[in-house]
């Protein structure tokens, strides 16, 4: 009989010796850690933003709290002080579509002083233009224009008089118009004189007079076409004045920006704008009718000098290197940027002055950090965002018109050229979600910066850990933490981590209880944060969590859910289970029984039956069917009928660490003999009987201790755990303190046979060359019994007693 070996007290947990830690407190510590444990991320930043390409935008996956966002920012900041400031980004009005402003592109800093510039221009115009239209020079030059129009007529009409007089006609003007009389002797002749003339006379008096009544109606068809000339010689007139009159307001700021061909292009735009507007930009100074206009009236829309500012949507006077943003709420309008809207005479107004930028803008010529999920909530951004790294080119418009949904004239501003590298802060389960449904995601975001959840507890990474967590500290201006302190919380962080060769690299939960530390420090009026701190900090969190904990422990204390602790029984065992409710995961046992009888080799998984069993617990089940065939009944039939089920379960059950508990309660069964029920079982088995490794064992061997302490230990209590676990093992102080103590017993095994002999006593025996176990033996106890079943089915199955059963059945 082999003889299973118990873990001693040094193999329950890693301690880290706080003298070995090199300070006495974390005061005596400098220097920033440069990202503890992740080689892997960190090479992957430094390739995506090396490799200068546009298509290497980045994924950083992991875990929350593993310091992605942090360890990128900084990385992203190194990179970004090694480029220069991304230049002001402006918008104009477009004087030749003005529902599509155009775009400015000016180094940083200049877009806000020539957007100053603009409008203090823009103060200055309209009294400029005012002074030049009462200007003296301008009202005398206009005046002339007006006289020598006003003129012309007249001079046609004395002409035409002059004229007619020598044919002895009077131009007569009349509120009817113009007409002409004979005369005589230069008096007009009345119509009795003009009768008594001869008919030749007459008549050609009245051909003298058609003739001239035709000439002077030709003249006043003229006279419009004279007042389109008046009115293009004062347009001349006016330029020419407005011309000389914002030269000097213009030409000041053409110089200062002369070195910029889009500023110079734009000046030129304003210059002949104004010119051609300079009446209807006075006249705009007017005020409306009290109450505005009339019912019936439309509102006016003057020419205003807004036209003439300058938007400046991105300022980058105060940028040193390339920008680093993170946006917190990746929503299409704060991504992209959005056309704002006002109220105006009971509609909505837009120009170029309502455009506003959006992260991608003030990002440009930098980096742009967005939380994947945050972003794949948003309506319409995630396509947006691929359309705008695959375009380089960034289009700011409503969603709307950016789906073609919207049929309503709005303004449709210059795109902007992009040169933005993005990186994408998810869970793995989001990338490798978008790497297989997204077609676009892997050719955009070819780079993954992987975070691993933990990192090898190596004494250099244990140094820089703490160095992370003493800058944490001093960040958050907290007490200094003394080593015995930082020992605790790198234990802390191996438990979190489940491996005594690693830390965990979810430093976030580090660092609330560092902040509690702190808190329980100031209660007990310390200036230094000490190991006894951190372990109220631990204890206050579990605390507050643990409230289902407790009140499942109190069951099996009053009984309600039936855990044995001592004595032994045939097909019974304590099984190990993990419920994790929010941050708090805890062990707790439950009963596992076995029934067996004659039948076809069923092994009957109740729990899946009522689909309260998982895939993976089914597969236990199917696995420990196979391993009973091939182990004792390889030469006949299995030929029994079992059941296996979880006492007082009442929820699912999953995973396959309970096989190992099923196969010993299964054979106790079959065998009759009685297992030990102050032993507790977790572990996963193969076809072969080996013991594989589980998950939680922690908290499995914890939750088992819990309910025999509140029973009272007796000395012979403990837990079976895979051997393969013992690396895993992180136990409270208590449990391993009663290990040492002898009132607990931690056994590791590695086979079926080893944890049958620990929970009955008995030898298992060995094959000898016939393939027979030894007399006596455990296995042979099994082995004979699903001999004596094989034969009780033979027999059941014969075809005389088979014919027998049928008929007494019939005559039942």
């Amino acid at each position: 009989m082999a003889t299973t070996k118990e873990l001693g007290p040094a193999a329950l947990r890693r301690t880290y010796e706080p003298d070995t830690l090199g300070f006495k407190t974390t005061d005596e510590l400098d220097g920033h850690p440069d990202a503890v444990g992740q080689p892997r991320a960190v090479a992957a930043i430094e390739f995506a933003t090396g490799i200068g390409r546009a298509e290497y935008n980045v994924f950083a996956l992991g875990a929350t709290g593993t310091g992605k966002h942090s360890l990128v920012e900084n990385h992203l900041r190194k990179r970004a002080a090694e480029r220069p400031a991304p230049p002001d980004v402006c918008y104009v009005h477009n004087f030749e579509q003005k529902d599509e402003p155009k775009i400015l592109i000016l180094p940083a800093g200049t877009g806000k002083a020539f957007s100053k510039e603009m409008t203090r221009l823009t103060g200055s115009l309209r009294s400029a233009l005012r002074g030049a239209f009462e200007s003296e020079e301008y009202q005398t030059r206009r005046q002339t224009i007006e006289d020598e129009f006003k003129e012309r007529p007249r001079q046609e009409l004395k002409e035409v008089e002059a004229r007619a007089r020598e044919e002895g006609l009077v131009l007569l003007r009349s509120p009817s118009g113009i007409a002409f009389a004979p005369t005589r002797d230069g008096e007009v002749m009345s119509g009795e004189e003009f009768q008594q003339l001869p008919p030749e006379e007459q008549e050609g008096i009245q051909r003298t007079v058609e003739a001239f009544q035709t000439e002077v109606q030709m003249a006043l068809r003229e006279m419009p076409s004279w007042d389109r000339d008046r009115q293009e010689k004062v347009r001349d007139l006016e330029k020419e004045v407005i011309g000389l009159a914002i030269e000097d307001l213009l030409g000041g700021v053409r110089n200062r920006y002369e070195e910029y061909e889009q500023v110079a292009t734009y000046l030129d735009a304003v210059r002949e704008d104004v010119v051609e507007h300079a009446r209807d930009l006075v006249e705009s100074e007017m005020p409306q009718p009290e109450g505005g206009p009339t019912p019936n009236q439309p509102p006016s829309t003057p020419i205003s000098l807004r036209r003439y500012h300058v938007n400046l949507v991105v300022d980058n006077s105060k940028t040193e290197n390339a920008p680093v943003i993170y946006e917190d709420n990746p929503s299409y309008d704060n991504l992209v940027g959005r056309i704002e809207h006002s109220a105006r005479f009971g509609g909505m107004f837009t120009d170029f002055t309502h455009i506003k930028a959006g992260s991608l803008c003030h990002a440009n010529g930098g980096y742009l950090m967005v939380d994947a999920q945050r972003l794949l909530q948003a309506p319409f951004a995630w396509e947006t965002l691929k359309r705008a790294l695959q375009s380089r080119r960034l289009q700011i418009e409503s969603p709307a018109q950016a789906m073609n949904m919207m049929s309503a004239m709005s303004l449709l501003p210059q795109p902007l050229d992009l040169d933005v590298q993005v990186v994408l802060l998810g869970s793995p389960m989001i990338y490798y979600l978008l790497s297989q449904q997204d077609p676009d995601f892997d050719e955009l975001f070819k780079v993954a910066s992987d975070f691993a959840e933990s990192m090898d507890a190596t004494p250099e990474n244990c140094d820089g850990y703490v160095r992370l967590l003493a800058m944490l500290a001093k960040k958050d201006e907290l007490r200094p933490f003394d080593n015995t302190a930082m020992a605790r919380l790198l234990e802390h962080s191996t438990r979190i981590a489940g491996d005594q060769d690693k830390l965990t690299a979810r430093v976030g939960i580090l660092h609330d209880v560092l902040r509690e530390a702190n808190y329980w420090a100031g209660q007990a009026d310390s200036d230094v944060v000490s190991s006894n701190h951190v372990q109220q900090a631990i204890d206050a969190q579990i605390h507050r969590a643990d409230r289902i904990r407790e009140q499942s422990y109190e069951q099996i204390e009053h009984g309600t859910i039936m855990i044995d602790t001592d004595g032994r029984q045939v097909g019974q065992i304590n099984g190990l289970a993990v419920i994790a409710f929010g941050n708090l995961a805890f062990g707790r046992p439950n009963r596992l029984t076995a029934r067996v009888r004659v039948g076809k080799g069923d092994v009957v998984d109740i729990e899946r039956e009522v689909e309260l069993g998982g895939p993976l617990h089914s597969k236990g089940v199917l696995i420990l069917g196979a391993y009973l065939g091939a182990n004792y009944t390889d030469d006949k039939p299995l030929s029994l009928a079992a059941s296996l089920v979880f006492e007082q379960s009442y929820s699912g059950v999953d995973g396959d660490s309970a096989s190992a508990a099923e196969s010993f309660a299964l054979l106790s069964a079959i065998s009759k003999v009685s297992l030990r029920q102050d032993l507790a079982v977790t572990g996963s088995m193969n076809q072969h009987g080996r013991i594989q490794p589980i998950g939680g064992v922690n908290e499995k061997i914890e939750g088992f201790f819990d309910v025999c302490k509140s029973s009272g230990l007796t000395g012979s209590q403990g837990v079976i755990i895979p051997a393969t676990n013992v690396r895993h093992l992180m136990l409270r102080h208590d449990v391993a303190d009663a290990v040492a103590a002898g009132q607990f017993h931690i056994y590791p095994i590695e086979t079926v046979d080893e944890g049958i002999e620990l929970l009955t006593g008995e030898d298992t025996g060995v094959r000898d060359e016939t393939g027979k176990y030894p007399d006596g033996t455990f296995n042979r106890k099994v082995a004979d019994r699903l001999a004596e079943m094989a034969d009780k089915r033979r027999i059941f199955d014969s075809p005389g007693v088979s014919e027998s059963l049928r008929s007494g059945s019939e005559g039942r």
